[in-house]
């Protein structure tokens, strides 16, 4: 969220918005599916001009929340005659310019394609907006990197579209969410994780998605702040199932990134599970370390919404915890709760380790060298 630095907020040595940034969380988004019909076959094409994209969602059309629209977008982000991150040249001026963008990294969500019902239509789609994500994106702006939209609730369609984009510099991660149809550490996923693991390509996964239940176990929540909170607790899930599921012991050089999930959190989870773990370690023979030790090693984390408690130093003792070389810098431009990089983190940092979080960091493990 935008933070607006206080009279007594911490003086940091430097501008923030002098330095050169990586961004880990940009949203491309898509005119139209028309945009996607050169990559399309005539058949997906009349499929979609009659049936449209249907998700595991209960909504006939819609967010649930109104506070979502416009698109859950800033105000002033729409380029003229255009929606919100579907103009390259308008992001370049506002955002990538303006904010010293050494490296972005592209997260289309809807409609990307991904979590459609139909399994073979969300095969076609996701495929075509990965090819329209280098012919628009990264083959224009020597900047951005894509990344790999799956089908991801079918593991071999998804592992097959990894494959093809391995070695290919366009792309730096897989991109999941977090609301699939089940807890992402189930083994129907595990195809997605050896391709990426082949590949030396993190997954990155970014909340949200269309697995069809509410972010609540007891339905869906009345206002829009439940299912924007509700998305730590999501991703607390995830990465629970992640490693209780063994799939960091099964592919031990993957590495994850989760977006958007928020940070604060990982200390006391961490915590939890290993209290667990040491009196019911019975029932996961295949786990051979402590919980805590999975998560440090094979988790990586987006800054955006970052926590903001009260003296920002606590934050920095959780990115002691955690490994500040773990901690990625995002903006989740264009939406509303972007994070202008000139006033966020506003917390005493070290020049090494501003450098690290804005932009060293993120080259390190998506492998993109300065």
């Amino acid at each position: 969220m935008n933070i607006a630095l206080r009279p007594d907020a911490p003086e940091q040595p430097l501008p923030l918005s002098r330095l050169a940034i990586a961004d880990c969380d940009i949203h491309p988004r898509l005119p139209g599916f028309k945009t996607l019909y050169p990559w399309l076959s005539k058949r997906w094409q009349e499929h979609l001009e009659v049936f449209g994209m249907a998700h595991r969602q209960p909504f006939e059309k819609g967010p649930a929340y109104p506070k979502a629209q416009p698109l859950a977008c800033r105000r002033d982000a729409w380029p003229p005659g255009g929606t919100p991150g579907s103009d390259l040249g308008f992001m370049a001026t506002q955002h990538l310019d303006a904010n010293n963008v050494a490296l972005g990294i592209l997260n289309p969500l809807t409609p990307s394609g991904e979590g459609a019902q139909n399994p073979a239509l969300s095969a076609a789609v996701t495929h075509a907006t990965n090819e329209w994500q280098v012919e628009h994106w990264t083959a224009k702006d020597s900047r951005l990197r894509a990344s790999i939209v799956v089908p991801y609730e079918d593991g071999p369609a998804a592992a097959a579209e990894i494959r093809a984009r391995a070695g290919d510099p366009n792309f730096a991660q897989v991109l999941l969410l977090t609301r699939t149809a089940e807890p992402l550490g189930q083994r129907r996923y595990w195809p997605i994780y050896e391709a990426a693991q082949e590949a030396g390509l993190p997954v990155g996964i970014h909340a949200f998605g269309y697995g069809g239940a509410p972010i609540t176990v007891g339905g869906w929540p009345s206002y829009y702040i439940e299912e924007m909170v509700g998305h730590a607790q999501c991703c607390q899930a995830v990465l629970t199932s992640l490693v209780l599921e063994g799939v960091f012991e099964r592919f031990p050089k993957l590495k994850v990134v989760l977006i958007e999930a928020g940070i604060a959190w990982a200390p006391a989870l961490s915590w939890r599970l290993d209290k667990h773990f040491l009196r019911l370690r019975q029932e996961l023979p295949d786990l051979k370390r402590l919980p805590s030790e999975y998560i440090r090693d094979h988790v990586w984390w987006t800054t955006q919404p970052i926590e903001e408690p009260e003296p920002r130093r606590h934050l920095g003792e959780v990115f002691d915890w955690m490994g500040w070389d773990r901690v990625l810098f995002a903006t989740d431009y264009p939406h509303w709760d972007f994070d202008d990089p000139a006033h966020a983190l506003p917390m005493r940092m070290s020049e090494a380790q501003k450098r690290a979080i804005f932009l060293e960091n993120a080259r390190a493990v998506y492998g993109i060298a300065g």
